[in-house]
């Protein structure tokens, strides 16, 4: 095999629009005849989004943990895989939201060493909404990491703009242009963007030095992959790796359906450290089943059809939350005692 299969990496928060992008990505690169691939990661041990991706695209899903740190080896492994086994067009990578750009850039471009494989760029989906609550506040791992995701992208997309006032949605771009003076921002509502010009555009995008206390650059100019993967092997990426290590993940598994409105109730209720969540769920009062959404306050359910044999469960992601308080009112919905196993819990 003599070509180069271009890879591109999805960044952004958790509940930023990721997933949505990735659907957009793949329904234009079909539309183009052109057979895509996916290595979609997740904090937690079962795969919600991949249950809407086509059958036909050859997918690695890489669960339970993050590509930048505790799944970096697997990441090689499954884009080598994928290339030799499926012999894609394109790979598009789904990092999860905890996970620090600058480790995935040098996974993939390590892997481009033994395999067949180029990156092209990297996306950043940015939430306008929290973004700008983050930067007001200016503190906190989760603040560090989304600056991390803005500077490390070839191309911004700023999604839910009709989230903000038009004052809001200037300050908003004047925060990434501060923190990214190259990559362009393409604002958006559910990334509804055009693909042609995103690929386009990344594709002739440099990636440039994004670290502070990386030696200073002519501010005018991009840096070359070479002098990004110099960057990557200083001592700058070992402290931005610890970024997310205050993430946790709890995944629960139900035994029985639950009420709807009970569970909805329960959602309005989740404490404010817990940032996303995803599920596929069984209502008793309702037929169908469901996969539902919720980011920073907001939830979203979609009546699916998944196929093949797809566990009700449900995964919360956060920063310090209490997975014994969320494991009892779980239970309770379900009309369980507190003491049968339904969970598994993993912290980052």
């Amino acid at each position: 095999m003599d070509r180069t299969i271009p890879v591109y990496i999805l960044s952004g928060f958790l509940g930023s629009g990721k997933t949505t992008l990735l659907y957009r990505l793949l329904e234009y690169w079909k539309n183009e005849d052109m057979r895509p691939a996916v290595v979609m990661n997740e904090l937690g041990e079962v795969n919600f989004d991949g249950i809407m991706v086509d059958k036909s695209v050859p997918m690695a899903e890489l669960l339970g943990g993050c590509i930048c740190c505790s799944a970096s080896a697997d990441l090689s492994m499954e884009l080598n895989t994928l290339v030799k086994k499926e012999s894609p067009d394109v790979i598009v990578i789904e990092a999860t939201g905890a996970a620090n750009p600058l480790d995935i850039i040098d996974n993939v471009t390590e892997t481009s060493l033994y395999s067949n494989v180029e990156l092209k760029g990297l996306i950043t989906v940015v939430d306008a909404a929290h973004l700008l609550q983050l930067y007001r506040e200016q503190k906190g791992a989760s603040y560090r990491l989304m600056q991390e995701q803005i500077r490390s992208a070839s191309v911004l997309i700023l999604n839910k703009t009709d989230r903000v006032s038009p004052e809001e949605a200037e300050e908003v771009n004047g925060v990434l242009r501060k923190w990214n003076a190259f990559a362009e921002i393409i604002p958006a509502v559910r990334c509804e963007v055009d693909p042609e010009r995103l690929i386009n555009r990344t594709d002739n995008s440099a990636f440039v030095e994004i670290s502070e206390s990386a030696p200073e650059t002519d501010a005018s100019a991009s840096t070359t992959m070479e002098g990004l993967t110099e960057a990557l092997e200083t001592d700058v990426i070992d402290i931005n790796r610890a970024a997310h290590d205050h993430v946790m993940a709890y995944t629960h598994f139900f035994k029985n359906p639950i009420n709807s409105v009970e569970f909805e109730a329960f959602i309005k209720e989740l404490p404010a450290d817990v940032y996303r969540a995803k599920g596929v769920l069984t209502f008793n009062d309702t037929s169908g089943r469901f996969l539902f959404q919720y980011a920073y306050r907001e939830s979203d359910f979609l009546k699916i059809n998944p196929q093949g044999e797809v566990t009700d469960v449900a995964v919360f992601i956060g920063e310090h939350f209490s997975s014994g308080d969320l494991r009892k009112k779980l239970l309770k919905l379900e009309g369980r005692g507190f003491t049968l196993p339904g969970s598994v819990k993993r912290s980052l």
